[in-house]
């Protein structure tokens, strides 16, 4: 079961972050032939764990705050109206 929550998990976040301007930033630092790959790959990468530790402790108080459901159903509006704004632009 925790295995194949773990590749949920994986599967989505890494499709989200496929083409995202946090790649395209990290692909335009690596670019550049003076700054260490490794040091580009680190940094990129202690990024998105403190982003998604922020992520994991901002949903965690707030499911003891809303409902589980509740919070879905406002995730999912948030999702569409960032879409909606998208396509209006």
């Amino acid at each position: 079961m925790e295995l194949k929550i773990f590749l949920t998990i994986f599967t989505t976040v890494f499709i989200a972050e496929l083409g995202d301007k946090t790649q395209l930033a990290t692909m335009l630092y690596a670019a550049d032939k003076d700054v260490s790959k490794w040091m580009v790959f680190f940094a990129a990468s202690a990024a998105l764990i403190l982003a998604s530790a922020i992520g994991v402790i901002a949903g965690q108080w707030l499911s003891q705050h809303i409902d589980e459901r509740q919070l879905s159903s406002i995730a999912g509006i948030g999702f569409i109206a960032i879409g909606v704004w998208t396509l209006w632009r």
